[in-house]
């Protein structure tokens, strides 16, 4: 029964955050529903003392990248600065490169630690007039977006200041830049096989003399290109994002005195165990420094920017701490210890397997990159780590499997972040989600499984 309990909540997790219905309330109760299950009735203990403890944590751990990550995107924004490194990439390749300036637009600023969310209002602009120029179907936009905003600069690409990069961090001891080649490899089949779809969605177009078709206004956000920065002061900020967080990480931290670290006080860690976390809100911090300094036109309503980023950080953190919440209980039920056991004897001695395919159901389930990954590893993060000492695998190579692997099935039709952007786009599942479903779901996965099969037939993992 207990069991049944879990594949029943998860089921109506899935179907009525579909419906719209809000996972700050679904969690909990579909937690305690499983809870029911297996025949446990301490509910209330269960959700102050289990629930909202890992909820709690989350936000402990992931607040202060959440909160500045979100006030960064919205001085970017608000500044024009997003949009007029958009418009730059669009122009210096053209309308007949029109699926690779977008794609390369929003991985330059994603990669720069702009959110998901407001590159999609600063490249959805730019992408419907340059597919009108070069007369593609407006269809094609949100795939475009998704490949660059989405895929190989949230999961793979070593340095990546996204959330989903950070989770790892202080459940293996790593920092951002965990198996960069590894990653770059991965990132390079992302793109090129997200590219390839495209480009053969491009000419199978062309091909039955399908253009941008008639739509009503796109409603997009156009910035003042008066007001605007010029395209080197708009790159400073994200330039600074990818150097300090590096120079944080592997010169400044390690160079401070963090002995005091093991007081208890301090929770009694260690500086490998802070350091990827420290040296991603350092940066970020001095990035939103840097741009209220260099942006003249942010201070004119510098109080809006900061209340609107800061507003706009608490939705998401809070939503996926309750997805941590929820899956810490279902990972404190006996029946998920059976059906952990069983997954981890699928693939004896296969932790990066094993860790995969946990890591991907979870996010597909959730329809949330940052929640499965947070919820996988708090449930079995000492699993895979023991696993993988035994194995003789790095920490670094489980930290980069697990990020890749939580950008897989996260993109089902359910995803938060893909209803977001059809509705900025104007556009309907029926419409767009196929090239969205190729691009964020099949692509990566398909990359993961490359590297793991190399991986594995050269014994280098």
């Amino acid at each position: 029964m207990g069991v049944l309990g879990i594949l029943i909540s998860l089921g109506l997790l899935m179907w009525l955050a579909y419906r719209g219905i809000t996972v700050l309330v679904l969690a909990p109760l579909l937690a305690l529903l499983a809870v029911l299950f297996d025949g446990d009735v301490r509910l209330l203990g269960i959700y102050t003392q289990v629930f909202m403890t890992a909820l709690g944590l989350f936000l402990v751990k992931f607040f202060p990248v959440f909160l500045l990550g979100a006030i960064f995107g919205r001085l970017m924004a608000d500044a024009g600065a997003a949009e007029t490194i958009a418009r730059a990439i669009v122009s210096k390749l053209g309308s007949s490169r029109a699926m690779l300036a977008v794609v390369l637009a929003c991985g330059v600023l994603t990669y720069g630690g702009v959110s998901v969310f407001v590159v999609a209002f600063a490249a959805f602009p730019v992408a419907t007039r340059l597919f009108r120029q070069a007369n593609l179907p407006k269809r094609l936009i949100p795939g475009a977006i998704v490949l660059g905003a989405g895929t190989f600069t949230m999961t793979a690409l070593p340095g990546s200041p996204s959330i989903q990069n950070a989770i790892p961090m202080p459940f293996f001891g790593t920092d951002l830049y965990a198996a960069p080649v590894v990653g770059i490899v991965a990132g390079i089949l992302m793109l090129s096989g997200g590219l390839f779809w495209l480009d053969f969605r491009r000419r199978r177009a062309i091909a039955t003399g399908e253009g941008y078709g008639v739509h009503a206004d796109e409603n997009g956000r156009e910035t003042n290109s008066g007001l605007a920065p010029g395209l080197l002061l708009s790159l400073v900020p994200l330039l600074l994002v990818v150097v300090m967080n590096y120079v944080f990480t592997r010169l400044v931290i390690p160079a401070m005195d963090t002995s005091y670290l093991a007081e208890p006080r301090f929770g009694g860690v260690t500086v490998g165990d802070v350091r990827g976390m420290w040296a991603l809100i350092a940066a970020l911090a001095i990035a939103c420094v840097a741009a209220i300094a260099l942006y003249g036109n942010l201070r004119r309503n510098l109080r809006q920017s900061l209340n609107q980023g800061t507003m706009s950080s608490l939705l998401p953190i809070f939503n996926t701490a309750s997805e941590v919440g929820y899956g810490t209980v279902i990972a404190s039920l006996a029946a998920f210890a059976l059906i952990r056991d069983k997954l981890v004897a699928l693939w004896p001695g296969q932790p990066l397997l094993t860790e995969a395919v946990a890591i991907n159901a979870m996010a597909g389930i959730t329809g949330s990159a940052s929640g499965g990954l947070g919820i996988a590893l708090a449930a079995m993060g000492e699993t895979f780590v023991d696993m993988a000492t035994a194995a003789g695998i790095s920490p670094e190579m489980l930290h980069r499997v697990a990020v890749i692997a939580s950008g897989g099935l996260d993109s089902l039709p359910h995803n938060g972040a893909v209803i977001t952007l059809l509705v900025i786009c104007g556009l309907t599942h029926r419409e767009s989600y196929a090239d969205i479903f190729v691009v964020s779901v099949v692509v990566p996965v398909l990359s993961l499984t490359a590297i793991l099969v190399t991986g594995a037939t050269l014994g280098l993992f």
